[in-house]
């Protein structure tokens, strides 16, 4: 290469690396800035020297050994070769290589090493739990060791020995090629095709190799702990691994020994040659095959298989036990509950568990907050609401709350310039709440708190109740779910504010409050460094060139609650469903955090993604990772501020290993210790959804604690479908502030249904809740005895109940709208079963929220008592009423057993039983006719006009104008008349 090329290969190089030097150490400086904005800088230190530490040390190590190598074949080179084609050959590529052989070895090592020393990086988790693991205190059931071995030591002693053999092969292939290269190992010519040296060289790798080998042999016998080896499907060593596999693995570790002693011994200083080695590696190589394989499959099948059961018994106990232990199931309560499938009793509309049913469904509303309580367009709740309790006058019950944020995708493209995106709309404004069982006559909930501008919008005046005591007395939210822009705040031009902040009117849509953030949160960006900085870590050149980027100017970025905690915690897996709350005047994000394990030795291993994936999986919840798992605590609460976006990390498991070590990792002062946790905090602590998935999905096969009931399978269970698209996947648990049977008071719990194993009717309700702080796992397991529908056969039977089905057929009009079912649930009261569904109305006019128009609600056994009304209110009356007259609903219900799984017929509207002939209608018939044609003008006028709140109005009227003309028509009915259908709207 002309020295020209030299200098331009060189030019390019260096500009390359000076490159990714610099964007390597922006986002590092960056990131460096964030850590300090939230006061974390030890996460960020910590993790960073770790894994310089790592890269440094396995690096060097790597490049060592191998160079090491490299260097000695070289100097085990011979001085005189004998001649031959080969070595003439050999004789140009030894002409280059050697006058910079120090060169080549140095560059070989570092490259070895610099890719070592990255995937050394990536196991700075490993090491930290090493350094700083203790004891659980439990030991394993075969070894007696501390569990402590196999989460803290064993993954960091794996990965060194994979190290290990990764050097060994790459110095024994390098150092082959040097001893060829050099004349220590030929292929052609007379005499031996290996010098002494380099057989000696050569032999001693071969023999670490072996040592290593006989260190894994160690180690695989505590990795069948880790394994699926027990039958049926559950992990640990079984009967086969216990008394063939480990004694075989204990032997071959001993071969192992021996025959790397004898490579070394007779290639060196008896045989010197490589015949014995080569017998010693296949007599390994056998001894493999027959102790380790053909030894452990005898005893499997001929000892074993004959008696699996009675063989595997121990072993199963101790996989149960261990999963139980792991999950921290073993404090799950089991309790017998009696459901009686009698009559509705006439105290249930008076029944504190059955008025506190959740009727507002947080998925289907959240369109309908959106329109009503958003004031402008860019303004959302996102896909899905949640869940949460406040007392209010002494008295605790749900509530659906939502953040009101701005969604960038929702700006208009005049609104979307650089200026406004970041600098205009940078913040949302306030938490919407409504009382979750409670509806008006707009099918919209009541809303209590969160509105803006005039206090009322514009529509909604009957639907709004404010509630003084869930309002944040600072209502802005600058970090939130939607907050996926950086926002560049606290800039004042010419004493002006320029962040919008809320509508001045919300009736009118007019006007607008201006706002600069004077909170703690952002990053100083008031220096031309640190906007150069920004600019190039943005690529953007408006923080060097825009006025609206100043000395006063602080910028948010990594604005998302889960984003926030899980760069804190990098050691957490954050659950996928945060939720705000009203916290000592301020709105709060909560957010659930789990330390997990791979390696509880027993313990049966699950994938997070897959355990926690049901209907509403990706829509308004984030799916988890897919890792697995065999271990898991909801160790620590965290808390986002949405307006300062400072995040707190509360220790809620004060007795979890893995967490102590994670905060002895980070200088022990990482965590708020939980009994300093703010009584208003836990106040709205929830138990986690994924965390009870996760429990739930176990506790269907590990309720069983007998052995051979577990080995027979007989008594499994499943989580059933969503009751009204089973296709959509797994029914979602629900939040309930209710007290059930066994309970002593009533709490804000997670609930859901299991049904046997291949079956469709309830086997048993499990529950989560927190009892003075600690979480606590509750069975309500039905009798064998007794048959009890499950959510998809109450479902299919409701909505096939011949009277009810005909008054779902009147809330499509005439396929004018659709019907949407909420959220199936299932609450058992003293005597039996309450069903609830909340039934939801969607118009075919683009943009139409749903909304809430009736209540499918049945008790007993999900058939003969079935009421859909209006409210809950009047579905309880109306439940108690038929339980005094004992009369079932109207019509024929489904007969039980004959649904198809799977499957939900639709709604048939019949022929109402009787009708007036024409030219013979009453004055009563003709008034309820002429109210329905007047609802009907009206509908269509709401639609026509886009008034969502007024369409909602006259739907309402419809209906209860076409309930008037059915019962006119009942009132003036012949025997002899001809039928004739019921008006239907057109439109």
């Amino acid at each position: 290469m002309s020295r020209r090329g030299r200098v331009t290969v060189g030019v390019l190089v260096g500009v390359f690396v000076l490159f990714t030097l610099l964007g390597w150490g922006i986002d590092a400086y960056t990131d460096y800035l964030w850590f300090d904005e939230v006061k974390k800088t030890n996460v960020f230190s910590g993790v960073l020297l770790t894994q310089l530490v790592l890269f440094l040390v396995v690096g060097a190590a790597m490049t060592l050994v191998v160079a090491g190598n490299l260097y000695l074949a070289y100097r085990l080179r011979p001085l005189l070769r004998p001649h031959s084609a080969e070595q003439a050959t050999l004789e140009r590529y030894r002409m280059i290589l050697a006058p910079r052989l120090g060169t080549w070895i140095t560059v070989t090592g570092l490259v070895i090493g610099f890719f070592a020393g990255l995937s050394a990086m990536g196991r700075w988790s490993d090491w930290m739990l090493f350094r700083n693991g203790g004891d659980f205190g439990t030991v394993d059931p075969e070894f007696k060791v501390d569990v402590s071995f196999y989460v803290f030591e064993y993954p960091i002693w794996r990965y060194l020995l994979g190290l290990g053999f990764t050097a060994v092969v790459l110095s024994v292939l390098g150092a082959l090629a040097v001893h060829y290269i050099f004349g220590g190992v030929r292929l052609q010519g007379v005499g031996d095709r290996m010098t002494a040296a380099a057989r000696a060289h050569l032999t001693t790798l071969v023999a670490v190799f072996v040592l290593l080998k006989a260190v894994a042999y160690v180690l695989d016998r505590r990795a069948l702990l880790l394994e699926q080896h027990v039958s049926p499907g559950l992990y640990g060593a079984g009967y086969t691994d216990v008394n063939a596999l480990l004694p075989a693995k204990e032997i071959l570790a001993y071969i192992s020994v021996v025959v790397a002693i004898a490579i070394i011994v007779f290639s060196n200083a008896v045989m010197r040659n490589l015949v014995w080695p080569g017998v010693s590696l296949a007599l390994l190589a056998i001894s493999a095959v027959a102790i380790g394989g053909i030894y452990p499959l005898a005893v499997q099948n001929f000892q074993v298989k004959p008696s699996l059961a009675e063989k595997e018994r121990p072993y199963i106990e101790r996989s149960i036990q261990a999963t139980r232990a792991a999950f921290d199931l073993e404090g799950t309560e089991v309790s017998k509950y009696q459901a009686n499938t009698g009559r509705p009793s006439e105290s249930l509309p008076n029944d504190p568990s059955a008025q506190n049913v959740r009727i507002i469904d947080p998925q289907l509303v959240s369109q309908g907050f959106t329109q009503s309580q958003q004031s402008r367009g860019f303004y959302d709740f996102g896909e899905k609401l949640d869940v949460d309790r406040y007392t209010i006058d002494g008295k605790t019950q749900d509530y659906v709350v939502g953040a009101r944020e701005i969604d960038d995708d929702k700006l208009t493209a005049q609104q979307r310039n650089w200026i406004n995106r970041h600098t205009v709309y940078t913040h949302g404004y306030g938490l919407v709440a409504a009382p979750a069982n409670k509806v008006c006559g707009t099918g919209l909930p009541y809303f209590a708190s969160g509105l803006i501008g005039g206090g009322e919008d514009a529509g909604a005046g009957a639907c709004i109740t404010p509630t003084q005591a869930l309002e944040a007395e600072q209502p802005r939210i600058y970090y939130g779910e939607q907050s996926t822009e950086y926002a560049i705040v606290g800039q004042v031009e010419d004493g002006r504010n320029v962040e919008f902040d809320r509508p001045q009117d919300a009736s009118t849509n007019s006007g607008e409050v201006l706002y600069t953030y004077t909170g703690e949160g952002g990053v100083e960006i008031g220096s031309f460094f640190r906007r150069m900085v920004f600019a190039i870590h943005n690529t953007e050149s408006n923080f060097l060139l825009s006025d609206a980027v100043n000395s006063n100017s602080k910028l948010m970025y990594t604005r998302e609650p889960r984003e926030r905690v899980a760069k804190v915690a990098p050691f957490l897996t954050i659950d996928g469903d945060p939720y705000p709350a009203v916290v000592n005047g301020r709105i709060t994000w909560i957010l659930d955090g789990y330390t997990t394990a791979k390696t509880y030795p027993y313990a049966q291993k699950i994938n997070l993604a897959t355990e926690t994936r049901d209907e509403l999986t990706g829509t308004g919840s984030f799916a988890l990772a897919r890792d697995d798992v065999n271990y898991m605590r909801n160790s620590v609460k965290a808390t986002v501020d949405a307006y300062d976006g400072t995040v707190t990390l509360y220790e809620f498991d004060d007795q979890d290993p893995v967490l102590k070590a994670w905060n002895k990792a980070f200088g022990g002062d990482l965590l708020v210790p939980k009994d300093q946790i703010p009584t208003a905090l836990a106040d709205h602590f929830r138990y986690p959804a994924d965390l009870f998935k996760v429990q739930r999905n176990l506790l269907t096969k590990f309720h069983v604690t007998d052995p051979r009931t577990f080995f027979s399978g007989d008594d499994f269970w499943q989580v059933p479908n969503a009751p009204d698209s089973p296709s959509d996947g797994y029914q979602p648990p629900y939040y309930l502030n209710v007290k059930l049977p066994e309970q002593d008071e009533s709490r804000f719990q997670l609930t859901a249904g299991v049904t046997p194993l291949n079956r469709e009717n309830m086997a048993a309700l499990i529950s989560a809740s927190y009892v003075a702080g600690q979480p606590r796992l509750e069975i309500l397991e039905l009798p064998d005895n007794t048959v009890v529908p499950g959510p998809v056969q109450v479902h299919q039977r409701m909505v096939n109940n011949y009277g009810i089905s005909q008054q779902l057929a009147l809330l499509t009009r005439g396929g004018q709208a659709t019907v949407l079912y909420g959220n199936l649930i299932s609450l058992p009261l003293a005597d039996d079963i309450l069903y609830v569904e909340p039934v939801y109305v969607r118009s075919s006019q683009a943009g139409a929220a749903p909304l809430l128009q009736k209540v499918l609600m049945s008790y007993g056994d999900g058939g003969t008592y079935v009421v859909l009304e209006d409210n809950l209110e009047e579905g309880l009356k109306a439940l108690a009423e038929l339980g005094k007259t004992g009369a079932p609903t109207t019509g024929t219900p489904t007969t039980p057993g004959t649904e198809t799984p799977g499957t939900t017929p639709p709604a048939t509207p019949t022929t109402p039983p009787a009708n007036v002939p024409p030219g013979d209608i009453s004055t009563e018939l003709g008034a309820a006719a002429a109210a329905v044609d007047k609802a009907i003008a009206d509908l269509r006028a709401a639609k026509q006009s886009g008034d969502f709140a007024k369409e909602g109005e006259a739907l309402k009227a419809l209906e209860d104008a076409i309930n008037r003309f059915q019962a006119a028509q009942q009132n003036n009915a012949s025997p002899s008349a001809p039928a004739s259908p019921a008006p239907t709207p057109s439109g």
